[in-house]
């Protein structure tokens, strides 16, 4: 199976699925990265900023050895009405030329702005008379945004992928983005990270898990 992650942030995709990316693609799937934003696009950011985070982004694409990565370059904290248009375009482009037969997305109630408008635009894009290939729609649970949604659309799973053997790995992944970690209580810390994993493998009946809200899925 072909899968494409798509990050409205580089970290999302580590934060929402890097136990299930190393899962999935140890189980023989292709595994692809679709970054949507980037610090080196614009945003204010300091040179000395965007060279390491283009650092970050190489080592995390050669850490979970992806099929193959497509950063769209938007600017973050920039996505809004009058770029949707484009951001639907580009990403249906991605997923044009890498024909997934599942998608996983950021979730439609994370808190951030950008979040929802990769979202919404992923999803359009997913139009089954536009693209048929796309039989499965998924969105993660990300750390920091997906907990802070709005009360009346409280991100419920539907679906546990265990990774217990995997969640070592995600740790490190993550420590990549050593310029997004703190200590607890900030969310994108490694305890709160591993303590995430406990509460959703406790509901999975496993030791650590990763949970998804299936959207679609077609037999």
């Amino acid at each position: 199976m072909r899968i494409a992650v798509v990050s409205p942030h580089p970290d999302d995709e580590t934060l929402g699925a890097g136990g299930s990316i190393f899962k999935l693609k140890d189980e023989g799937n292709e595994i692809y990265w679709v970054n949507v934003t980037d610090a080196n696009s614009g945003g204010g950011y300091c040179e000395a900023f965007k060279e390491k985070r283009r650092r970050q982004i190489s080592s995390v694409v050669d850490c979970f050895d992806f099929s193959g990565f497509i950063n769209l370059g938007f600017t973050p904290a920039g996505l809004n009405g009058s770029v949707k248009g484009k951001l639907v375009q580009e990403i249906g482009r991605a997923f044009d030329s890498i024909k997934p037969e599942c998608i996983i997305l950021p979730d439609y109630n994370d808190a951030h702005s950008d979040h929802k408008y990769v979202f919404e635009a992923a999803y359009a894009s997913s139009k089954i008379f536009r693209r048929n290939y796309i039989k499965r729609i998924m969105t993660m649970e990300i750390l920091s945004e997906t907990n802070f949604g709005m009360p009346y659309k409280r991100f419920e799973p539907n679906l546990y992928i265990n990774i217990s053997d995997y969640l070592e790995k995600k740790l490190e992944a993550l420590r990549i983005y050593d310029t997004e970690l703190d200590e607890l209580p900030f969310p994108r810390s490694l305890d709160a990270i591993k303590a995430q994993a406990v509460l959703r493998g406790t509901e999975a009946g496993t030791v650590y898990a990763e949970a998804f809200r299936l959207i679609k899925a077609i037999e």
